[in-house]
Order: structure tokens, then sequence, then C-alpha cells
């Protein structure tokens, strides 16, 4: 989905992670089913990791899971321990960031689509997701 890019800011619950993200205003978002994204209910949208930006002091907040391949980078707050923003395995390059912890007001239209996580390798590879952290020239 292409359209203009804005700043949008998010971070976490207890608000000790913040970042800011510029990416469209209009998002396509992931629900995923594999076993880490079906358990936390995620939902995200990727963006190249340059338009992504930890604010102030955050990084002493964040503590990191991996499992399987380890390619994914599962962030969260220690404090509070939701996963704001992660590396996903789909998008080494670029940064996932979770959808319900966007401040509101800056999206005006999201479209969710199925992320098959149970069955990556076939998904991956036929799902165009791995372009969503790659900066077009359009943008």
């Amino acid at each position: 989905m292409e359209s203009e890019l804005v700043l949008h800011n998010g971070g976490c619950h207890c608000k000790k992670v913040r970042w800011k993200v510029q990416a469209p205003i209009s998002v396509i978002a992931w629900k995923c089913n594999c076993s880490d994204c079906s358990m936390r209910g995620n939902v995200h949208f990727v963006v190249p990791r340059q338009r992504f930006e930890l604010l102030s002091d955050s990084n002493q907040f964040i503590t990191t899971y991996t499992f399987g391949t380890h390619t994914a980078k599962h962030t969260f707050c220690k404090v509070c321990g939701i996963t704001s923003f992660y590396t996903p395995r789909s998008n080494p390059d670029g940064i996932a960031v979770t959808l319900a912890c966007l401040d509101p007001g800056t999206l005006s239209h999201v479209e969710i689509r199925h992320a098959d996580g149970k069955n990556w390798e076939d998904f991956f590879h036929r799902s165009g997701i791995a372009l969503q952290s790659k900066i077009h020239s359009s943008q």
C-alpha cells in the first residue's frame, strides 16, 4: 500500500520504551499464527530499519528473546513485558511495529492480512512480505 509517509509515535504500556517510525498513513498489517505471535495476539506492520528510531533511554528497558532459527529478535520491555516492536524473521533488515502500540491518530487505514507462520517457508515465498522492509524509489 503506497501512501505518504508520516511520523508515528508509539511504545510499550509503561512508556519506558518509546519510539518513532516513519511509515505510510495506510499500512498492511500482518496477523501471524506462529507459536509466538499467536500467543501474544500480535498484529504488526513492517518498515525499513532506517525509518525506525528508539527514543531517549528506551534501550536500557529492552530485553530480547529468540528461538528456532534465532533470526527474529523479539524485543520487549523489561518493566511491563510488552513487545511494541521487534526484528521479524521475514525481514531481518526491518522492524515489525506492533499495531496496538502506536499512539492513536496517525493512521488512516489498516489492511490486515493473514501471515501463515505455522507454514513459514511457504508463506514467506508467496506473500511478498520481504519487500516491506525495502525503501522504494517512490517513498
